[in-house]
């Protein structure tokens, strides 16, 4: 027999600067609710298993701290310390508006959230749970977007959305250049060798390569986008 056909799994990647909203510092409630309500009514219209992993360059980000004169290894753990903020404050919004959720780390904070463990995380999004981690890889040196890929592939999940602020991928910056050229989709070739693509890190892109994980790039900001690429429509860029 058969194995039911699962829910489809995806995995959102947010950036720090996202948190934001529109202060230069911090966490702005305001989107961050905003962004829970859009996640709730997706959720509910799609039946979807959401993981989402959160960087931290809203409160602090490693590689800058360390051109200051602190250990980049150093600099690195406070970045991570950030995403914990991060995460923690998108679970509790998210409950507040009525979708179950649990924060999980690779960093160890037990006060305030679940250490990753790869099986429980399966099984909260088996249930039901949004699974928000944060934490990075838990080492330094690596950035939060290959930590989104390895949890991505980690979790079995069918795709990665990274969320950004233009509507995908362009051949150039499109806010300075009005000709700029967008991107429907992508190889990973094709973002690995050419010096203008910018989506990921070297090393995200080449783990989702080797393990033929797509990556969707979208604008985040237009509502009902995160719906739309979940149901497979023509939103951003795609890379695989």
């Amino acid at each position: 027999m058969q194995p039911p056909k699962r829910q489809p799994r995806v995995l959102l990647k947010l950036s720090g600067e996202q948190f934001a909203g529109d202060r230069e510092y911090g966490v702005d409630p305001e989107f961050v609710n905003r962004l829970a309500q859009e996640l709730a009514e997706t959720i509910e219209a799609t039946g979807v298993q959401l993981t989402i992993v959160v960087g931290g360059g809203n409160i602090m980000r490693g590689a800058s701290v360390a051109k200051s004169g602190i250990e980049r290894a150093t600099g690195d753990y406070m970045g991570m310390l950030a995403t914990v903020i991060n995460g923690i404050a998108l679970v509790d919004i998210l409950e507040q508006n009525g979708v179950s959720a649990r924060a999980q780390t690779r960093l160890r904070v037990d006060s305030v959230a679940e250490p990753y463990i790869r099986r429980r995380a399966i099984r909260h999004l088996e249930k039901g749970r949004v699974v928000v981690i944060a934490g990075g890889t838990g080492n330094p040196y690596v950035t939060s977007d290959t930590a989104a890929v390895s949890a991505g592939l980690e979790l079995e999940c069918d795709m990665v959305l990274k969320a950004t602020k233009v509507d995908g991928v362009y051949d150039k910056d499109p806010h300075k250049h009005p000709e700029a050229k967008k991107f429907s989709t992508l190889s990973f070739n094709q973002v690995l060798t050419d010096p203008h693509i910018k989506v990921m890190d070297n090393a995200a892109i080449s783990l989702a390569m080797d393990n033929h994980l797509p990556i969707v790039v979208f604008d985040l900001l237009t509502h009902g986008n995160i719906r739309r690429v979940i149901k497979g429509e023509a939103v951003g860029t795609k890379v695989e």
